[in-house]
């Protein structure tokens, strides 16, 4: 699948390299990294198929003697699920029709950058949920072969029931009621496994447990095995699938004795000892049952993550003891404004959550926000102290769309911290928005107010000389704050695509330049040698104010002009190339040196450098994700040996782990990072 980072495959049959490279920016501009490469014959094709993996089919109609169908039809005849679009000079209904039911995911006017970028992502998202989905049917059919041979072997006698008929036992449920062979049992129905006199109590069991809400159910009741004899059963049913089909688990335990004594060890397992409110790991076990049931019924439920606001204060004053009593006072004031049909926990030392489940993102922020005046409104006595709590409440729905645990707890303490964020005494409830649905006017108002207000810093990597020089390189990367000075808690990625969406890249480049020269000189004062990266984006390459202002900013820093590295990416280069020139120029004319990022995406990646003054390559980060795949290392040794011939430094980036140096030894790579 496309990897982490966004890098896609590209294969295409155009007749025009340079339009071909325009497509590649097109998808660059679309929030991928790209790699690509044209083809003119069916076999560069084959080949090209056999000897990698690839995301996307990018193909004219008609160039020269090989036909997009052709390739369409080969790619089937391979077996290999990439999605293939057609580029046509003019679309109609009749063209569009033709070329779906051809086999192609679609087809796409070139006069038409927006929506042929907008169809690539489609297409590539549903690639990667397509790869997905199959990753996980294979998980999926390892896991049912594990836990069919952990039921046959299991010591608790275990069946299956479909509208009241076995359609699965196991040994010990066999040998419990008598039976040699558990196959006897199939298709027998349960009425005929226990007594005559408790039927009528299970029958109404069994319509209760239909009606309830998945959760485990437990029943005391006599069976009856193949000799007539009574048998004491403690029976546990729980929601399952066996062989895709919705059924009934029944967990038979003949001792009753010892399964209560098992019973309430579990129950204490998932209690915190100090409140007595259940802990962390049943809460999350919960959880997952949850979201199972939320998607499975397509329904809604809700989260609320109560923080205490003034806990460490408390804390402090009243001591560890003190504090312990206002948390299990506070463990049961919560508890008496909930319902049953709430399970509340204690998720950390001063942290609670609440899962409320069936219910509307609106009745969870109604409950929070009648919890937090409740809790506002409590007092607590300690030693003849008072004290008053408040909480900062997040509340995020669970739901078919919105159903990965982790993401859902960080959600709502996200929300929590908002209201933080807000007041820094909290008391409040916020409600968390998804960046999708929130409104981007605002969310652009927002990262100027930021920008204005300072709420940036930068973070520094090493770069590591792999042939062992003695020279001391970092590159300067930003982070956006909070208004409390934390990290936002977004990719890299992310926050760059936000900048460049509300067009301040320029300004921002310059607070960095700005910022990184200053703390650099500072450092270089003490001592140090160290020479630092500083990336740039395509708006500061077509700027033509930079440069002087450049001189002067460096001027006035009185650093050595080679101890700044400017480094600006390729896909920028290529669309802004004379731009770059100029730009490259300039900076050579300055004695700053420049570098260039992602190199080794475009169809032709030594095409600029012919005219761009460049001393560093820093290689596109896929390289290395493919570095073990034998194809993919020999393009970066061609790759790294061209460079080379041509007086250019190498970096590799996302170097994670140590078993690649040798790799990267062999290859050539005079740098590292990651």
């Amino acid at each position: 699948m496309p990897n982490k980072a966004g890098t896609i495959k590209v294969l295409m049959l155009h007749e025009s390299q340079d339009e071909a490279e325009q497509l590649f920016n097109l998808i660059r501009n679309s929030g991928f990294a790209a790699r690509g490469q044209l083809f003119s014959s069916k076999q560069e094709l084959e080949h090209a198929l056999t000897t990698d993996v690839w995301d996307l089919l990018l193909l004219r109609p008609e160039v020269g003697e090989v036909m997009a169908l052709d390739c369409l039809k080969l790619v089937r005849r391979l077996a290999k699920d990439i999605p293939a679009i057609v580029l046509i000079n003019e679309l109609s209904s009749e063209v569009i029709v033709q070329a779906l039911r051809d086999g192609f995911e679609d087809a796409v006017a070139v006069t038409e950058p927006a929506r042929l970028g907008l169809v690539i992502k489609r297409e590539i998202g549903n690639l990667s949920e397509r790869r997905a989905r199959r990753n996980v049917e294979l998980v999926l059919k390892d896991t049912e072969k594990r836990c069919t041979m952990l039921l046959d072997s299991s010591r608790d006698a275990i069946v299956y029931v479909v509208d009241g008929m076995l359609i699965y036992v196991n040994d010990a449920f066999a040998e419990l009621f008598g039976y040699d062979d558990a196959d006897d049992l199939d298709g027998m129905p349960i009425m005929d496994m226990i007594s005559v006199q408790h039927q009528d109590n299970f029958k109404q069991f069994l319509r209760d447990f239909s009606t309830a809400d998945g959760h485990d159910s437990e029943l005391l009741s006599e069976g009856v095995g193949l000799t007539g004899d009574p048998i004491q059963l403690r029976m546990q049913l729980s929601r399952a699938v066996y062989d895709g089909e919705s059924c009934i688990q029944i967990l038979i335990r003949s001792n009753v004795a010892n399964a209560e004594l098992e019973e309430r060890l579990k129950e204490i397992s998932s209690q915190d000892l100090l409140t007595g409110l259940f802990n962390r790991t049943y809460f999350n076990q919960r959880l997952e049952e949850c979201i199972h049931w939320s998607v499975q019924q397509r329904g809604s439920s809700v989260l609320l993550y109560v923080q205490l606001d003034n806990f460490e204060a408390i804390q402090s004053e009243a001591g560890i003891s003190g504090a312990d009593i206002v948390l299990t006072d506070f463990a049961t004031k919560i508890r008496e404004q909930l319902s049953d049909q709430m399970l509340v926990a204690r998720f950390g030392d001063d942290i609670f959550t609440i899962l409320y489940q069936g219910q509307s993102l609106a009745a969870g922020e109604a409950l929070a926000k009648d919890l937090c005046a409740v809790i506002a409104d409590h007092l607590c006595e300690v030693q003849g102290r008072t004290y008053q709590l408040t909480a900062s409440i997040g509340v995020t729905a669970i739901s078919e769309a919105y159903h990965v645990a982790e993401q859902i707890i960080n959600s709502a303490h996200h929300a929590s911290e908002q209201v933080r964020a807000a007041n820094p005494l909290g008391n409040g409830v916020s409600v968390f928005v998804p960046i999708a649905q929130a409104d981007e006017t605002n969310a652009d108002d927002e990262l100027e107010k930021a920008f204005e207000s300072g709420r940036f810093k930068l973070l520094f990597q090493p770069i590591i000389d792999l042939r062992g020089g003695s020279s001391e390189l970092y590159e300067a990367f930003l982070r956006l704050l909070d208004e409390n000075g934390n990290e936002v808690d977004e990719s890299p990625e992310e926050f760059l695509q936000r900048i460049s969406e509300a067009d301040l890249r320029g300004r921002v480049d310059r607070w960095v330049i700005s910022r990184a020269i200053k703390m650099l000189a500072q450092h270089r004062a003490a001592g140090n040698n160290t020479r630092l990266f500083v990336n740039i984006t395509g708006e500061s390459l077509t700027d033509q104010t930079l440069l002087p202002w450049l001189s002067s900013t460096m001027h006035d820093s009185r650093l050595p002009t080679d101890a700044v590295i400017f480094q600006f990416n390729e896909s920028d280069a290529t669309t802004y190339l004379k731009q770059a020139k100029d730009f490259t120029r300039g900076l050579k004319e300055l004695r700053c040196k420049v570098s260039m990022s992602h190199f080794g995406c475009a169809l032709n990646p030594f095409a600029n450098l012919k005219h761009l003054e460049v001393d560093y390559l820093k290689i596109d980060g896929s390289f290395m994700r493919d570095i073990q795949n034998e194809k993919s290392r020999q393009n970066l040794q061609e790759l790294v040996a061209t460079a080379h011939s041509q007086g250019k430094l190498t970096i590799a980036p996302m170097v994670e782990s140590a078993g690649i140096l040798s790799v990267l030894w062999q290859v050539g790579v005079n740098f590292i990072q990651g």
